[in-house]
């Protein structure tokens, strides 16, 4: 075996043994037991098909409760999914909506209606991986006229 081959075999066995390696570290799972008190399901009398539509195209970013898919154990995806769900939960968190004031709430709803007016929520990346989260025309109507109607509890 030439040089540069060995160097590069040992190279890529070395590369195989780090991804290996790291598939042993893995960052905690965003999974809570059940919905918290403070969610925004048991203190806003959301109708049903708003309720269904946040679980399923909202809350895995935006909740305590994220569903992860399989490909979720393989580092590096696992941190990078586990950076975008903490990213998520930074800027709204349904699991949290009681600890919000009022102004807080309705300006929380009012950023809903222009990321889902403008096509920026669900994330592109997420909606390919996940084809239920897509908003059709009829909820992206439904999301903004609730967000319209919007009274705070």
């Amino acid at each position: 075996m030439s040089g540069k081959k060995k160097i590069s075999s040992i190279f890529l066995i070395s590369m195989v043994l780090v991804i290996v390696a790291l598939q042993f570290f893995k960052p905690s799972k965003n999974i809570s037991k059940e919905i918290s008190n403070n969610d925004i399901l048991k203190v806003e009398d959301l109708p049903r098909d708003i309720s269904r539509i946040l679980m399923t195209s909202c809350y895995d970013c935006h909740s305590n409760n994220t569903k992860y898919p399989w490909y979720s154990e393989i580092t590096p995806v696992n941190f990078f999914l586990d950076s975008h769900v903490k990213d998520g939960k930074k800027h709204l968190n349904f699991s949290e909506w009681a600890k919000l004031s009022t102004e807080k709430k309705a300006h929380k709803v009012e950023e809903i209606g222009e990321e889902v007016e403008r096509g920026k929520m669900p994330l592109d990346s997420y909606v390919w991986l996940h084809e239920e989260a897509k908003i059709t025309e009829a909820q992206k109507q439904l999301l903004l006229d609730w967000v319209r109607n919007y009274e705070p509890k």
